[in-house]
């Protein structure tokens, strides 16, 4: 909203300005003063809807298209000076072969910069290496299901997390209506997702920036992580599967919680002993259900008679699902 303040200050400025222009006897280019106001106020249009157009075009891809640009026009000005066109005499001629040549050549120099990266230059400055002096900024984005999970929160306190956290207005106004909900469920989400938010942004470990970014035109809130994540060129942190799965489509640097806590999970083995609450009978007679820390389901032959009881567990085998690892024990000692 704030950028738009700005666009209609600046329209107002350039309506003014050529207004003023219009006043000026010195200059005598416009008669009328209402002829003024509409030219100052279309130039600043103008101006407004390029800033659109290039919206999220980012300042080394404009610096690549600067580049590339001196470079065709310095191109195309030896080969207008070369002498190959001494023998075109009409200047009406001569000017447009010039116009071609600035005009393609600077085109193509701009595509071809814009598509290159930091290594093609070696080939234009041999021995030359461009190094950032200051380490750049890792920039990282929690989504509202990270945020409200809460174990980002203790990464970030064990220094696991490292960098500038992105915190998006739409994704605060998303916790803000989970917490402002009449379901109960919904609430206690909400408001424990703020808890967190406010935990992050107290700790002394990570900076946190609020961004004031919308994106109108996208709906989902999940489209719009996936904008600002590009366009930041920041690592998500999610805890929905289909979230990550898009953001590896579309290239997006991603972490699923899930699947780290999954790899970090301990290594369990035939002959291990577990003590495990038994919380519900199991499909077959006599079997009984445990759950490990993580989620991970455990079948317990003859573990009926023990629910809502700890036994120690004697892991016999490991089935590999599709949804998962299933472990199958037997009651060790009740």
């Amino acid at each position: 909203m704030s950028l738009w303040i700005i666009r209609i200050i600046f329209l107002a400025l350039c309506t003014l300005a050529g207004y003023a222009v219009s006043q000026s006897p010195e200059l005598g280019l416009i008669q009328y003063g209402w002829q003024g106001a509409i030219i100052g106020f279309g130039f600043g249009g103008f101006l407004i809807a390029i800033d659109e157009m290039v919206k999220g075009f980012s300042l080394r891809a404009f610096s690549a298209a600067t580049f590339g640009l001196l470079l065709g026009s310095f191109i195309a000005w030896l080969i207008d000076n070369s002498g190959l066109f001494v023998y075109v005499e009409e200047m009406a001629v001569r000017w447009i072969i010039r116009l071609a040549l600035f005009l393609g050549f600077g085109y193509i120099g701009m595509v071809l910069a814009m598509r290159s990266n930091k290594e093609d230059f070696s080939l234009i400055i041999p021995y030359v290496r461009f190094v950032s002096q200051n380490k750049p900024d890792i920039h990282i984005i929690f989504d509202t299901s990270a945020i409200i999970d809460g174990r980002v929160a203790d990464l970030i306190e064990e220094n696991l997390i490292e960098g500038v956290v992105i915190v998006p207005k739409f994704v605060i106004r998303e916790i803000h209506e989970l917490a402002d909900s009449i379901d109960t469920v919904k609430r206690e989400r909400g408001q424990r997702g703020l808890e967190i938010l406010n935990r992050i942004r107290n700790s002394s470990k990570v900076e946190v920036r609020i961004h004031e970014a919308d994106y109108p035109e996208e709906k989902s809130v999940d489209n719009k992580l996936l904008y600002l994540a590009k366009n930041l060129n920041a690592k998500l942190f999610t805890l929905d599967y289909n979230l990550a799965e898009i953001a590896k489509l579309q290239k997006i640097s991603c972490v699923n919680l899930n699947e780290v806590m999954r790899a970090l999970r301990p290594m369990i083995s035939s002959g291990d002993v577990l003590k495990l609450k038994i919380v519900k009978p199991g499909k077959q007679e006599g079997q009984g259900v445990a759950y490990l820390n993580d989620g991970t389901m455990v079948v317990v032959e003859g573990g009926v008679h023990y629910v809502n009881k700890v036994v120690k567990v004697e892991i016999q085998k490991t089935v590999q699902t599709g949804a998962g690892v299933i472990y199958f024990g037997i009651v060790k000692e009740g």
